[in-house]
């Protein structure tokens, strides 16, 4: 098989050619078809996270195979594999955990640590095969298309998760969306087909126009030092603010939109670090909680709206896998709009 492997920090992946896993007990192989790229893939090529003040988190690994967003097709499996069949082509869920801790057992193995995550933890998706421990991390895609079906195991689940944890908007409960990148538009989506109107923020005026061109029709450019108290003033202060950038202005933003009792969500991981004085947590009563990724019963209930098309697609652009250095320095330089996606030729 072909992977493309982290090296040093930052440095372009190297193409490696290996034995193709042989999947034993409850395992499965897949060819993959299609990968996402994400931001988070970003961070894991640059070996850092940035939190602040001159810290950054360590996170460099070399010989790492990144990509979580993978759609495959099962080309074998072990002898206890149950309910798949070779040329099932899947979605695979890849937030992995051991199985074992009690995160697991509560069904939140997406916060296992460190977990089997691929292309976090163990082998991704910049590669021709993908290895999964167990048959139900598999979800039937419907009628989307390849390149965009594994975008919904990070860039869709990531959205759904967060707009969950919002819960029941009541009437005069605005929800802003921080953010109109990658993540940020599958959330205008899935906020539009759950019956929400979301206000849309960005720095960017094209990413504006392009939730326009969805039919938010209550857009902010976060460059406008005006806007956050324009957006107060309208609403009364909003219900919830779901932030998908996840840097130190986008969050202190969103603060300044929330009313008295408003929830901040964090989804981003851009950089940066808080400074709030203590006292105003408890005197505003604001929820301020991050949210990673999501569950496995998120991730089935999402596939559900997906295989009903009630989510309308994201822009996509496909390039070859063999691309995958470029779409990350493309990615990291903010050439891209919607979801890029490295194609596997069959």
């Amino acid at each position: 098989m072909i992977s493309y492997q982290t090296a040093t920090p930052g440095a372009p992946l190297v193409e490696v050619t290996s034995d193709t896993p042989v999947p034993g007990g409850t395992e499965v192989l897949l060819k993959t078809v299609a990968c996402g790229v994400c931001h988070s893939d970003i961070h894991l090529h640059d070996g850092v996270f940035e939190l602040g003040a001159g810290k950054q988190l360590d996170v460099g690994r070399q010989g790492l195979v990144l990509g979580h967003e993978i759609f495959g097709e099962v080309v074998a499996f072990g002898p206890d594999a149950e309910a798949v069949a070779i040329g099932d082509r899947r979605v695979i869920y890849p937030w992995i955990g051991c199985g074992d801790c009690a995160s697991c057992k509560r069904g939140d193995e997406h916060l296992c640590t460190p977990g089997r995550a691929l292309g976090i933890v163990a082998n991704g998706g910049f590669a021709d095969h993908v290895l999964v421990p167990h048959s139900r991390y598999l979800f039937d895609k419907g009628e989307v298309s390849d390149s965009l079906a594994g975008t919904y195991a990070c860039s869709g689940l990531t959205a759904y998760s967060a707009l969950k944890k919002v819960g029941e908007c009541l009437p005069g409960d605005e929800v802003v969306i921080v953010g109109a990148g990658g993540v940020g538009m599958m959330a205008i989506q899935i906020a539009r087909a759950e019956g929400l109107d979301p206000i849309v923020v960005d720095i960017a005026e094209d990413k504006l126009q392009a939730a326009r061109d969805l039919g938010i029709s209550r857009t902010f450019n976060s460059g406008d030092a005006g806007s956050a108290k324009e957006i107060r003033k309208s609403t009364g202060g909003v219900y919830a603010v779901i932030d998908f950038v996840g840097a130190e202005a986008s969050v202190n933003y969103g603060l300044s939109c929330l009313r008295k009792g408003g929830m901040l969500l964090i989804v981003g991981l851009y950089g940066g670090s808080l400074n709030i004085p203590l006292p105003f947590i408890p005197m505003n009563a604001r929820i301020i909680q991050g949210s990673y990724v999501g569950t496995l019963q998120d991730m089935a209930e999402l596939m559900e709206l997906v295989r009903a098309g009630k989510i309308a697609p994201i822009a996509i652009q496909e390039r070859p896998l063999s691309e995958a250095s470029e779409a990350l320095a493309d990615l990291k330089a903010g050439k891209v709009q919607g979801r890029q996606v490295l194609v596997v030729e069959q």
